[in-house]
């Protein structure tokens, strides 16, 4: 049997890279998909490479309003949610000599607030037994400027996810993080051989990993394997964070 059969799963910032790589598992373990993305053309792409009964939706991370959107017309063609994938998130650089109001409000909108009003409009919606995984990184604990305006966002995410586990817990509901070290997704193209050897450089396993890697410990979060684990945070990253 499917690991996710007959689930409703929404995945957040799923039409292109990790996202789309999670979307995709789930799909082919049995789940009905629905799946975001801010570019309509990108969501039309994602929802035809995957076919069959997915749905692709255009919404924007950072929007409550859009957000609350997705929710309804998940609970208007399925009526509940089991599955939750928060994983739209923004990366760029800026030291502190360079940062701007903007660059801090834009991560902290898309990555944090994102998160908080994904899942709070996501709650009447999931179903007894839900799961949810938050999309984190292991920037989260490490120095690497000039993102540190990223990894103070992904701290935050490590941090709800475990107020939001105990939270919620009482409902049968289970919430934890993936997260990620460097990944190989089509963001990594513009990245010079140079630069491409430093992020690998410091990964005891030396490479990167890859999407499909990120999705399948993302799907047994969210999966019934995981049925005794909450708050936790489950690294992929090639022991770049533990060793």
């Amino acid at each position: 049997m499917a690991r996710v059969e007959n689930k409703t799963a929404l995945v957040v910032g799923g039409a292109k890279g990790i996202g789309l790589a999670i979307a995709e598992r789930l799909a082919r373990e049995g789940a009905t998909i629905f799946l975001t993305g801010r570019r309509a053309d990108e969501v039309e792409d994602a929802a035809r490479k995957l076919g069959g009964d997915v749905r692709g939706l255009v919404a924007d991370a950072a929007s409550p309003k859009d957000l609350e959107r997705v929710v309804a017309d998940v609970i208007k063609a399925r009526g509940h949610l089991d599955l939750l994938v928060l994983n739209a998130g923004l990366s760029e650089p800026a030291s502190i000599a360079d940062q701007t109001l903007e660059h801090f409000d834009r991560h902290f909108a898309v990555n944090v607030r994102g998160m908080v009003f994904g899942l709070k409009a996501a709650l009447p919606a999931l179903s007894e037994g839900a799961s949810v995984v938050l999309m984190g990184s292991i920037a989260d604990t490490m120095n690497i400027p000039p993102y540190s305006t990223y990894a103070a966002t992904k701290a935050a995410v490590r941090s709800y996810a475990r107020s939001w586990a105990a939270e919620l817990a009482p409902g049968g509901i289970r919430v934890n993080v993936v997260a990620p070290g460097p990944t190989d997704t089509d963001m990594m193209a513009a990245v010079s051989e140079e630069g491409r050897a430093a992020l690998i450089a410091p990964i005891p396993l030396g490479r990167m990993a890859r999407p499909e890697e990120v999705a399948s410990a993302t799907l047994f979060l969210l999966s019934d394997e995981a049925s005794f684990i909450t708050g936790a945070e489950l690294c992929v990253d090639g022991g770049m964070q533990q060793v």
